[in-house]
């Protein structure tokens, strides 16, 4: 994937949704697990160094698959690529619980499908197409398959 590095430099100094020292273990074998700052900034999870300021790196979280893996542990691995996993140890199962809630719901798709279930909503109660007013309610991005609107 191609990507503006000085773009994702300043995503990554934007303020972030959830942010936290977390253990992590990268995809290659033999990796160890490594305290990282990890960084939620709308659907990219930037990992550091704990004493430095620059992101080491960064997951696009787009087709992909959080999975709970035990009480404090969690995986991040992409649909293409399922052998490639990240992984992720939190200090209690509560924190886990919430990362990995918030790392399901940053994807753009399930962004999409949220405001598509609320249009629908909207337009059920009122008879209105909320998206009308902005002229963008035809476009293919906002459709479901199966949505008749």
């Amino acid at each position: 994937m191609r990507y503006n590095e000085k773009e994702l430099l300043s995503l990554s100094r934007q303020r972030a949704e959830k942010a936290a020292e977390l253990s992590m273990r990268g995809p290659k074998k033999g990796s160890v697990l490594k305290k990282r700052l990890v960084k939620l900034v709308v659907n990219f999870l930037f990992y550091f160094r704990i004493d430095e300021e620059e992101p080491i790196g960064a997951l696009l979280l787009e087709h992909c698959r959080v999975s709970k893996e035990d009480e404090k542990g969690f995986s991040i691995h992409f649909i293409d690529e399922p052998e490639k996993k990240y992984m992720f140890e939190c200090s209690s199962q509560e924190q886990c619980v919430e990362w990995v809630e918030a790392l399901t719901n940053a994807s753009y798709e399930f962004m999409r499908r949220s405001l598509m279930f609320y249009r629908n909503e909207i337009l059920k109660m009122t008879g209105k197409d909320p998206l009308e007013q902005y002229g963008i309610s035809g476009e293919s991005r906002f459709q479901l398959e199966n949505a008749s609107l």
